[in-house]
């Protein structure tokens, strides 16, 4: 069995009672004409994100307001994200108000975390999980000098804005993105609150294999019909399971 190294991320969602809700039954995934306004946005977004990479960018870019923004799940951590792009140890984002905020830069290279080489080999070592409140000493480099930093591992509420959704999806692979299948389950509005229910089977190409999923999606709009929020609670534990992995503490 492969253990987590990646961070484990649920985001936000608060789930309120049925009694008032509108919206549909379980339909076709590509039914769209039964929903109508911002049920019909919610619905589109949704396959849109199990279609593709291109779509999904199109739906992004003609549905989410510009001030609109992704929630991410909480998590005990730093609050900050690898370059994808580096094969090294480079910041490539840091959440505000995070521990990592003012003490970290986007283009930082970690040299040494707790005296260990801040390798990818090495990262389990690295000291980057655990409880709140731990702190590590680090190495890094920043802008060709090193420095020395320490900071505290806390609670991190990442928010990303329309240009970092955006960014992140331009990042993907696209012919890893489409689900194998998915159908939307039940749209439900009530005021500016979209909640979407869906089942999809998608495959983890870091391990080939396939994992089926439930997710709800809960989507906040603007007076102009455009997404000001969105947030997701899916199966994570059970994705990590069918795909091979098990938390360890």
């Amino acid at each position: 069995m492969k253990h987590i190294f990646t961070t484990i991320i649920c985001a936000v969602l608060f789930l309120v009672p049925s009694d008032g809700f509108s919206g549909g039954h379980e339909k076709d995934e590509h039914d769209h004409d039964h929903y109508h306004g911002i049920e019909a946005t919610a619905n589109d977004w949704i396959t849109a994100f199990y279609t593709g990479k291109s779509e999904s960018i199109e739906t992004v870019e003609n549905n989410m307001a510009d001030d609109g923004q992704s929630v991410q799940g909480r998590y005990v951590g730093f609050g900050f994200t690898w370059d994808p792009r580096e094969n090294e140890m480079r910041v490539g984002r840091v959440t505000p108000n995070s521990p990592a905020d003012g003490a970290l830069e986007v283009g930082d290279l970690f040299l040494e975390v707790n005296g260990v080489k801040a390798i990818p080999e090495n990262f389990e070592s690295l000291g980057f999980r655990g409880k709140p409140g731990a702190e590590i000493a680090a190495v890094i480099e920043r802008k060709g000098m090193k420095k020395n930093i320490t900071f505290k591992r806390g609670i991190v509420n990442g928010r990303l804005s329309k240009s970092q959704v955006l960014e992140n999806i331009n990042s993907a692979e696209a012919d890893e993105w489409p689900a194998k299948e998915f159908r939307i389950i039940d749209v439900l509005s009530k005021g500016n609150i979209v909640y979407v229910l869906s089942n999809a089977t998608q495959t983890d190409y870091n391990v080939d294999l396939d994992y089926n999923v439930y997710t709800v999606n809960r989507f906040m709009f603007n007076d102009d019909g455009e997404v000001i929020e969105i947030a997701n609670l899916s199966e994570d534990r059970f994705v990590l399971e069918q795909t091979g992995f098990n938390i360890t503490r």
